[in-house]
This record gives structure tokens, C-alpha cells and sequence, in this order.
């Protein structure tokens, strides 16, 4: 009997180990790209970046290990360093163990500080993204553009490769640099973007960096990009002739690696394409394609084990270099290109992402309180200050919980949550905790929905339940032209037409609306002539206005008093039936006590012999454009006409002008006969807005203020000022072209 039960510990015992081995044994394994592809607690972040650069993707990296397991494996002492002067929450405090140098000026990190840098979700912003950037070639995302931008501000930019051989003999290669890198990338299957950075970051912007200039005595002919081998030496130029010793022989490598690696680097087609096998061979092409990956060894492709060939030790290198990275990419502009991001994934990972051993916490307090955003447009950080990422924006009322309340002086930030489950940071006085008792619902009314222009009505509001009635609500108008509202619910009506008043609740997502309709009432009716001439079977036509412009109803009612001498129709074209005087009549439709009137006088039919204008005047009826500027005096137009009539010109205070008096807009050519007068036309010079009849700056001030509403024109003078002649009131576009005739830029058309 003891015999099988000892059996059965025996196996019992197998079945544990094996199923040990394999819990951490399972190969790592990578999904379709995709953010649907990664757990709920990476998506918002990754939804943020994408809004930002939807040519990126992401792929999920799943480790299939468990996150303490992972935690306890990297914590190991001298595995992850800090600089000695960083604060203890960086650095292992263990007995024994703090402050111990393991290398020069470096010691053991805190077991905290591996937890933050390992927790991918600190870091998908768009910023510290780039430690999970792929760094393995691809066809979908790697191009010559992008490496041309990457080059570009360098001497290899678009620039056709050269070079020399050892006896100084110069060649030219059918292709550029970025030809070569693309071609080194796709040979190695390594990122050409990452061989082009890393180009410029070993041997700088310029083609006569020693490394790749092959004149160095001693190894004319050698080119060495990645200055691969170059160690450190107090030899002067060392560190570079040893680079340049590894681009001669390998440093006594064997003929397979020196074969595998295109040794001698004799040209830079082999230089370029040789160092980047080498370093993809190293890491890259064994599945640590990422910098994280190089730091954090995580997958064990070879089957010889994890958590040994790592890169570097120092614990933030990642954190560090993805900085550099995106600095890079953004100032050569390909950020918008397609780009792949390879992003891991642990089992059992916390709900909360650690904290960074840089944020004091004695600068916070535990918290659990519902909160809001109070402002428009913020900003959510990576930690608490200006110098962090930004993760995303919020305005209100957006909800988050405050997981952990600020207590800083000077500037306090709390930490939230949002309801997408974004952790980040948000300055303090952007955020109000939520009452207990919300707003549930907004009731609106108002005495009438229409109100007139200049009126001024209380909105009336009623909030449920009753003990939220004293909280704070949102006043907003959709089109403050048409009327506004204050934050106590006075709605003002400004001009006519419709607008939606929203009241919304501070604290939550709670509205009600109102449509308000604003009528403008018709103050006034304006003609733009008050006296008009006209003969026996002339047409004109007068325009009146309907004040204010924004009127509902600009309907006009035409009238003329006496039938037999003239005629009006509705769109006040008079036609001139016989001689006389009658009294044209406009009146507003809304209202017939609101009216203008203006005296027409109708003399008989001159004919073209009894009177002849020359050829350069526009007569229209009773207007007469036409008059050149540069010669309008009396004794100038007199000249221009051919009558047997008197003629006398009048200004627009209906003062007798002398010969050598300048004519303008407004000024009148009155026909004589008998001293009676037969008929007259109006002048009408384009540019004159104060009848002086000239052109100058003092047109440009009188428009300014009719424009500026200070000062408005009389009709002929803005005809006059509507200088493209649509019938349009004028605007800054004639006050421009106005100005233009002054300076001599464009002459105005009479």
C-alpha cells in the first residue's frame, strides 16, 4: 500500500514540473496588428496615438508569461542599473546591496523602477512609443522616401555614392545612399530606417567623417558606417582605427563570419549592407527587434532561455532612446508614414500601471472620488507637470475617478482614470468632485419663444431632484449673432433669425434646448434720391432700403401720385408719361405708416439736336457717368456737351460751380431755358465718396467710417464707392481698390 502511494507522489510530482516547464516555456507569439487584438487596458491608449497617426500599427506581442514571474526574473541584482545621484526610489536599498557600484558611477535599480520601465502601457504615447518600434525590414512600411527624410540635412541626402579604393583610385556607384541603406535593410532584414538613423547618429551629417572618408593612413580604401569594433582607445583617433581594423580583417574573426559579414568593407555598398547583418544578426533577426526587446529579453527563440542577452543595463535605456528616436523622425517629417510598433504583452499584469520612482509620493494622498473636468480642452499627461507626454485632451464635463489627490505645493496635479480606463494626470484646478446628488433632468420655458430684435428675456429654468437645484449649468447660444445668452439665463435678441439655447449640467451630460426665433421689426425705409429729373419716355429706376438691414420683412410697396405723369411698378422702375411733377411714394409692406418719398419732375423730350452729350459720357436717365477724373472742370464737361441751352453746374449744396471748379459725385448739369429749368442729370465720379471731385485719402476716410456704420453714405455717394459697379453696397474690398487707385496700382474705371 505504501508502495503505491509512493507511486502516485512520484507521478504526481512529474505532472507538476511539466506543467511548470511549460507555464514558462510557452513561446512568445504575435497577433494580426490591430487594436482590437490587445487586452481592454492598452486599447485607449493605442486609439489616442492612432487619431494622431492612423498610418501606424500596432502589433501585440503575447509573451504568455506570467508578470510577477517576468518581474522576479529581471529584478535581479546588477541586471537593471540607475545612475548612482538618482533618488532611492530608482535604486536598491537592500543591506548590502545599496550604492554598490556594479559599474562605474551605475548601481542596482529598485525593484519599482524594473516594474515601470517593463509595464508597456507607461509608455503608449506617441513620444516613448518608439521602444517598441519594429526594427525588422519590411516592404509594407519601409520606402526610399522615407529614408531620403531621414537623410535629409545630411550630405548623404539624395546624394550619389563615391568612393575610394586603396590606392586612392575614386569610383562612382549607380546609386544613391538611400539606394544602398534600402538594399543593406533588405539583405539584412533590418529596418533601413533604424541602419539610416543609426548612420547618423555614429559618423554625423558629413560624408568626411573619418570612419567613412577612406582616407585614414593605414586603412586607405575601409569604410565603416556603424563604426562596429570602434572601442574606445588613448590612442589618438583609436576608437576610429579600430573600428576601421574590424571593416579590415574582423579583428582576427574567422573566414565564415568575415564571408557572412562582407569583410573587407573595401566599398560602401559592403560597409552599408555588411554592418547591417551584423547588427541584425545579433539581436534583430533573433526576435529582438525592438529596443525594449534588446533590454528586456522576454522571448526565447533559440531555445537557449530568456532574460541573459540583453543589450544594455542601463533599466531606462528604452525609456531614453525612443525620445531620441521621435525627435528624429520629427524633424526629418516622416512621423505620418506607415510605421510598425511591436508591443508586449504579460499575464496577471496589475490593473494600474506601476508609478515612476521619479513621482514623490508624498506628494499625493490615496483618493477614490468621482470627479469632472471644469474646462475646455486639457490636457492628460504622463506624470505631474508640463515637461510629460500628453496622452490625450478632455473638456467638460468629462468624468474621471481621482485615484490619488495631489498635495504639491505651488502647482498640484491629481491622478485619474478615465472611463476608458486611461491612467494619467490632470492639473488640479481643472478638476470638481461630483456631488453626490446629480442633476437628473433640465426643464426649460419661456413666456414667448419669438422675441424682437433689442429685447431681452429670463429663461426659466427647473432642475430635478430639487437638491441639485442650486448647481451649476452651462448657458450656451448656437449662433450668438442671432441672440446670446448670460450664465443667469438672460437671453438677448441681436438680429434676426433662429438659434438653439442649450442648458447643460457642469457635473454631467444632462441638456435641455429651446429654439428662439428673433424678429426684426422695420424701423425705417430710405430712397436713395429725394429729387429726380426726368424727360417725357425716360425709364430710371429707384432703389430704397428697407432699415434695419436685418429686417424680417423687406417687402416694399411702390406709389406714384399722379398716374398721368409717371408710372412705378413693383420694383421701382419709373417710366415718364408726361410733363408735370408728381411725388414717388415707397412704403414698407409690414408696416404702410413707415415710408419714404421723393419728388420726380418730368420735363419734356430733348431731342439729339436740341442737346448732344460726346461720346465718353454714360447718360442714364437722369445720371451721367463717364467723367474723367483727371479732367472734371466745369469749363471740361460745359465742352462736352453741344446745346443751344444754357447749361450751369451746380455741387451737391446745389452752389453754382465757377469754370475752373472741379466737378464730382453728387454735382448736377442743369438745362436752361428762360432761366427755367428744363431738366438736369446727376454726376456721378467713381472713387469721390465726398463730392470734391478728386481721389484721394479723404474718400478713403469718409468709406472707412460709412463701412465702420460711424458715419453713413447718401445713396449717390454709394453708388459712387461701389467701384466694381455690382449694386452692391460698398465694402472693403472697394475701400482696397480705392486705395489701389491712389497708390497707382490700378486705375478705377469711370
Amino acid at each position: 500500500m505504501k508502495k503505491r502511494k509512493s507511486v502516485y507522489i512520484i507521478l504526481l510530482f512529474i505532472l507538476i514540473s511539466i506543467m511548470i516547464f511549460l507555464f514558462f516555456n510557452v513561446e512568445a507569439s504575435t497577433k494580426t496588428s490591430g487594436i482590437e487584438n490587445f487586452p481592454s487596458s492598452y486599447q485607449p491608449y493605442l486609439e489616442e496615438i492612432l487619431k494622431k497617426h492612423p498610418n501606424w500599427k500596432f502589433i501585440p506581442l503575447y509573451t504568455n508569461l506570467d508578470w510577477n514571474y517576468v518581474i522576479s526574473e529581471e529584478n535581479v541584482f546588477g541586471k537593471n542599473l540607475v545612475p548612482k545621484n538618482y533618488s532611492d526610489s530608482w535604486k536598491n536599498t537592500t543591506p548590502g546591496q545599496y550604492n554598490v557600484e556594479v559599474d562605474a558611477g551605475w548601481v542596482d535599480s529598485s525593484k519599482q523602477a524594473v516594474e515601470y520601465c517593463m509595464d508597456p502601457r507607461n509608455f503608449l504615447n506617441e513620444v516613448r512609443l518608439f521602444q517598441f518600434e519594429e526594427l525588422s525590414y519590411s516592404a509594407n512600411t519601409n520606402s526610399l522616401d522615407g529614408i531620403e527624410k531621414i537623410l535629409y540635412g545630411t550630405e548623404f541626402y539624395n546624394r550619389q555614392v563615391t568612393y575610394l579604393d586603396a590606392n586612392g583610385n575614386s569610383y562612382s556607384m549607380n546609386a544613391k545612399y538611400a539606394d544602398l541603406i534600402l538594399k543593406g535593410g533588405q539583405t539584412s532584414a533590418v529596418s533601413p530606417y533604424h541602419l539610416a538613423s543609426r548612420i547618423k547618429q555614429e559618423v554625423g551629417p558629413f560624408l568626411s567623417h573619418s570612419s567613412i572618408s577612406g582616407t585614414v593612413e593605414g586603412f586607405k580604401g575601409l569604410y565603416n558606417f556603424y563604426n562596429i569594433g570602434a572601442t574606445s582607445s588613448s590612442e589618438p583617433m583609436g576608437a576610429i582605427k579600430n573600428g576601421l581594423q574590424y571593416a579590415k580583417d574582423g579583428k582576427g574573426a574567422s573566414a565564415e563570419t568575415k564571408r557572412k559579414y562582407l569583410i573587407p568593407w573595401d566599398n560602401k555598398e559592403k560597409a552599408i549592407t555588411g554592418g547591417a547583418i551584423f547588427i541584425g544578426s545579433s539581436y534583430i533577426n533573433v526576435g529582438q527587434n525592438t529596443i525594449y526587446l534588446q533590454k528586456f529579453d522576454v522571448i526565447d527563440h533559440n531555445g537557449d532561455g530568456m532574460f541573459w542577452h540583453q543589450y544594455m543595463t542601463n533599466v531606462l535605456a528604452p525609456y531614453s532612446e525612443s525620445k531620441s528616436i521621435y525627435n528624429g523622425y520629427s524633424k526629418t517629417g516622416i512621423l505620418d508614414t506607415a510605421m510598425s510598433f511591436v508591443i508586449p504583452i504579460y499575464e496577471n499584469m496589475p490593473e494600474i500601471p506601476t508609478q515612476s520612482p521619479s513621482i514623490n509620493t508624498n506628494d499625493f494622498t490615496q483618493d477614490n472620488t468621482k470627479v469632472y473636468c471644469n474646462a475646455n480642452t486639457v490636457n492628460i499627461r504622463t506624470g505631474p507637470g508640463t515637461s510629460y507626454e500628453i496622452i490625450t485632451t478632455v473638456s467638460k464635463p468629462t468624468k474621471m475617478t481621482r485615484l490619488q489627490r495631489g498635495l504639491q505645493s505651488g502647482e498640484r496635479w491629481d491622478k485619474v482614470q478615465l472611463e476608458n480606463g486611461i491612467v494619467g494626470y490632470i492639473y488640479q484646478t481643472y478638476v470638481t468632485e461630483v456631488p453626490p446628488v446629480q442633476i437628473e433632468k433640465i426643464a426649460l420655458s419661456i413666456d414667448n419663444t419669438t422675441l424682437q430684435k433689442g429685447e431681452s428675456k429670463q429663461l426659466q429654468i427647473t432642475i430635478t431632484p430639487t437638491e441639485a437645484s442650486s448647481h451649476k449649468v452651462i448657458y450656451t447660444s448656437s449662433n450668438p449673432n442671432v441672440a446670446t445668452v448670460d450664465d443667469s439665463g438672460n437671453i438677448q435678441a441681436i438680429s434676426s433669425g433662429k438659434t438653439i439655447i442649450t442648458v447643460k449640467a457642469e457635473e454631467n451630460s444632462v441638456q435641455e434646448q429651446i429654439e428662439i426665433e428673433v424678429y426684426s421689426k422695420v424701423t425705417g425705409i430710405e430712397i436713395d434720391q429725394s429729387e429726380i429729373f426726368m424727360q417725357v419716355g425716360d425709364t430710371f429706376k429707384i432703389n430704397a432700403n428697407i432699415e434695419p438691414e436685418d429686417a424680417n420683412n423687406k417687402e416694399i410697396l411702390f406709389k406714384s401720385d399722379n398716374l398721368e405723369i409717371a408710372t412705378i411698378d413693383e420694383y421701382g422702375n419709373i417710366n415718364a408719361k408726361q410733363t408735370g411733377t408728381t411725388t414717388i411714394t415707397a412704403s414698407s409692406k409690414e408696416n404702410s405708416e413707415i415710408k419714404a418719398e421723393c419728388k420726380l419732375t418730368v420735363g419734356r423730350k430733348l431731342e439729339d439736336f436740341e442737346i448732344h452729350f460726346d461720346s465718353s459720357l454714360q447718360v442714364n436717365s437722369n445720371q451721367i457717368t463717364g467723367i474723367d477724373y483727371t479732367n472734371n472742370t466745369v469749363l471740361n464737361i460745359k465742352n462736352l456737351i453741344t446745346t443751344d441751352f444754357d447749361i450751369e453746374i451746380v455741387n451737391n449744396k446745389n452752389e453754382i460751380l465757377e469754370d475752373l471748379e472741379l466737378v464730382g459725385t453728387g454735382s448736377k448739369i442743369r438745362v436752361l431755358e428762360n432761366s427755367n429749368l428744363l431738366t438736369e442729370y446727376e454726376i456721378i465720379l467713381y472713387g469721390d465718396a465726398n463730392g470734391d471731385g478728386k481721389i484721394n485719402s479723404v474718400d478713403l476716410l469718409v468709406l472707412q467710417r460709412h463701412i465702420l456704420e460711424i458715419e453713413p453714405l447718401k445713396e449717390i455717394y454709394r453708388k459712387a464707392t461701389n467701384i466694381n459697379k455690382n449694386g452692391n453696397k460698398p465694402t472693403s474690398v472697394d475701400l482696397l481698390l480705392i486705395q489701389r487707385h491712389i497708390l497707382g496700382l490700378k486705375i478705377i474705371e469711370q
